[in-house]
């Protein structure tokens, strides 16, 4: 399974992640709101001090192709996090500019209207990302909520779709094991449920890790 531990604030937070197992980091971009905010050239000195057999991704709110590739191309990572539902066509341009670059499209699971999105996105992205965003209101948020939105409907996503689906909104050691259990997802994201005040915590971080351990050897 993969597992991706996002938010990082720094090349030391990053490589303790990487000591504990996990297989991604997440390193985030400007957002209208949210923790985790590094921006692209912090982004990019992370990335340039990981060994290859972690992935980075890129989270970013930009809409448009030309914006997205332009942060990429600065910040070196191999995997694209987009937090808004663009358009398809978006994504298309992407893959033509930078066909090397994973693309990751977040879907944020307000209700059962999630499941439509399968189908704008299916032809046209790598994975999918389900997330616990609310992109209603006047400063919406794409991520680090710190809750957990309804599994069955990520249930019945992961079900409907061929391509590879992380979970993430709320998870932590308290709650991981019966999210795998009840979704069975490809790989798993978290943010705050491994940190405090902020900071990534090695004993939360331990705890995680153990949990899908656990899961990986029962569900």
């Amino acid at each position: 399974m993969d597992i991706k531990i996002c938010c990082m604030a720094s090349v030391d937070e990053a490589r303790l992640a990487h000591a504990a197992g996990a297989t991604a980091v997440g390193l985030v971009g400007e957002m209208p709101s949210g923790p985790g905010v590094i921006g692209v050239d912090a982004a990019a000195s992370i990335v340039q001090a990981l060994p290859s057999d972690i992935d980075t991704f890129f989270l970013t709110s930009q809409t448009r192709a030309g914006e997205i590739e332009q942060e990429l191309k600065q910040c070196g990572a191999n995997t694209v996090q987009i937090v808004r539902h663009i358009e398809p066509q978006e994504h298309e341009r992407l893959c033509a500019a930078l066909p090397q670059v994973r693309r990751v499209q977040v879907v944020h699971v307000e209700d059962e209207s999630a499941l439509s999105l399968i189908e704008r996105y299916g032809q046209v992205v790598d994975a999918f990302l389900l997330d616990s965003g609310q992109t209603r209101g006047a400063v919406p948020q794409f991520g680090g909520t710190g809750s957990v939105h309804d599994w069955s409907i990520s249930q019945r996503f992961v079900e409907a779709t061929h391509l590879p689906v992380f979970l993430a909104g709320g998870l932590s050691s308290n709650n991981i094991f019966d999210a795998i259990a009840a979704v069975r997802p490809a790989g798993v994201d978290v943010c705050s449920g491994v940190r405090t005040d902020g900071v990534l915590n090695p004993a939360k971080l331990q705890a995680f890790m153990s949990e899908i351990k656990r899961a990986a050897e029962h569900v």
